[in-house]
């Protein structure tokens, strides 16, 4: 068999063994969206609300939706109308700044 007959197995056959792994995200069949359908999924299908966004660029924004549990969702949305999930997690906490005592 040839170097490139080789490779071409063998990323075949890794391709195979990482499909079990990505059926068990709960999200996994959705990776990217028109906004409006995404932002309404996050809502209806997890109780996400938006929490935090930032500018990444002219074209991007940044998202991160929670949900009361701790689950959290990163997202970015491209200026094209479509929104894609990058990240997410459990266990999210908001820090509170400790704003000093006045006097």
């Amino acid at each position: 068999m040839t170097f490139t007959k080789h490779i071409l197995f063998l990323g075949a056959a890794l391709g195979l063994s990482v499909q079990p792994a990505l059926a068990k995200s709960p999200i996994a069949e959705v990776l990217c969206e028109p906004t409006p359908r995404l932002h309404e999924k996050l809502k209806r299908q997890f109780g996400s609300k938006r929490a935090a966004t930032g500018l990444r660029g002219p074209e991007q924004m940044m998202e991160v939706w929670t949900s009361d549990s701790g689950d959290w969702t990163m997202v970015v949305t491209y200026a094209t109308g479509t929104s894609c999930i990058v990240a997410m997690g459990q266990d999210w906490y908001t820090h509170a700044e400790a704003k000093p005592a006045r006097g």
